[in-house]
């Protein structure tokens, strides 16, 4: 299994499309362990590009702060499953919580933002790139 994590500064960040870098983590969910964390810098953000970018690099989940409403729909369309509204913390951590059945999430902090709905929960634009 390969999980993705968006991450600005080394945590997990708070919008998926705003990050510097996404932490790719293979892991071993029936021993729950990791088994290699690899940092990728993403292309430049465009609306539907990450989670074909996301795809190509062989992950079937996104763990995120926030998401808009469309891009959670193109994850799942490309058969990747996306868990939203976890704190930012380190990709390792938030695997490793996840694993353990212990990650929490606070819902989706997008879902607060005018953007979304104003574009009927489409699109996030209220977060500044870190």
């Amino acid at each position: 299994m390969r999980i993705a994590i968006p991450t600005v500064g080394g945590i997990l960040c708070p919008h998926f499309g705003h990050c510097q870098q996404f932490a790719f983590v293979d892991v071993d969910p029936e021993k729950k362990e990791i088994l290699k964390t690899e940092m990728v810098v993403p292309p430049a953000h465009q609306p539907g590009a990450l989670p074909v970018w996301i795809g190509q690099h062989g992950c079937n989940m996104i763990i995120a702060g926030g998401m808009g409403g469309r891009a959670i729909g193109m994850f799942q369309q490309s058969g990747i499953n996306v868990v939203i509204g976890a704190s930012p913390e380190k990709p390792e951590d938030v695997v490793m919580a996840y694993l353990n059945g212990t990650l929490t999430t606070d819902g989706n902090p997008c879902a607060d933002e005018p953007g979304f709905r104003q574009n009927g929960g489409h699109n996030c634009g209220g977060h500044k790139q870190g």
